[in-house]
């Protein structure tokens, strides 16, 4: 069933926006007064901008910042939020193919008119395909939201560390310290000045309780 996907009649404008939220204090709510002062995009097109940001998840329906736009304003995390966004606005185009950001622009523009149903040659398939090209040069696909690929990082580290130090031991010879036991026996000698009786007495523990093997 031919679906209607989000797209700009200025596709520049996006990344005009996307420069200025970088920069901008986050806001309570994105209104026009925001877009216009803050984001200094005028007119229609600034009107536009609000749309489309909803559509691909960076605010809310009541005008509210979303995670992924927080996220965006935060270096580390800024591909992984616009990549985030472009698999939600784009969502359709994922559904017929997973990998739909990573063809090129024609494969990409036949996906387009394939998923809209529009003819051959449409200026709106044209204006999504150059509004998501837009968007998607802020996106890292890559990376995972959140993280900023330092979690991965220093598990992998500690899971190596933890590798080489066993590596070690063994290439070593030194055996892991087991579990060491010590007993003390106490005992109690007859009243006796026999010698004979004192030396089975100790002959007994060494060949019943004492060994040499470690």
């Amino acid at each position: 069933m031919p679906v209607t996907l989000p797209y700009l009649a200025s596709p520049g404008s996006i990344k005009t926006g996307l420069d200025k939220i970088k920069a901008a204090a986050t806001p309570d709510r994105v209104t026009q007064d925001f877009v216009t002062t803050k984001l200094q995009i005028k007119g229609g097109t600034g009107a536009a901008l609000i749309p489309y940001l909803k559509k691909i998840g960076f605010i809310a329906s009541d005008g509210s910042p979303t995670d992924v736009y927080k996220q965006f304003r935060n270096p580390s995390t800024a591909g992984a939020a616009v990549a985030s966004a472009v698999k939600t606005g784009y969502k359709a185009l994922g559904q017929v193919n997973e990998y739909f950001y990573e063809l090129n622009d024609k494969d990409l523009l036949a996906l387009i008119v394939q998923v809209t149903g529009v003819a051959v040659g449409n200026q709106v398939a044209k204006l999504t395909l150059s509004t998501l090209k837009t968007l998607k040069a802020f996106a890292n696909f890559d990376a995972k939201p959140g993280t900023g690929g330092k979690g991965e990082k220093d598990a992998d580290e500690l899971k190596g560390a933890g590798h080489n130090a066993s590596s070690s031991s063994k290439e070593s010879g030194v055996r892991p310290r087991g579990l060491s036991l010590s007993y003390t026996i106490n005992l109690n000698l007859p009243a006796t000045t026999d010698q004979a009786v004192f030396n089975a007495i100790f002959r007994s523990l060494k060949e019943h309780l004492i060994s040499d093997n470690e």
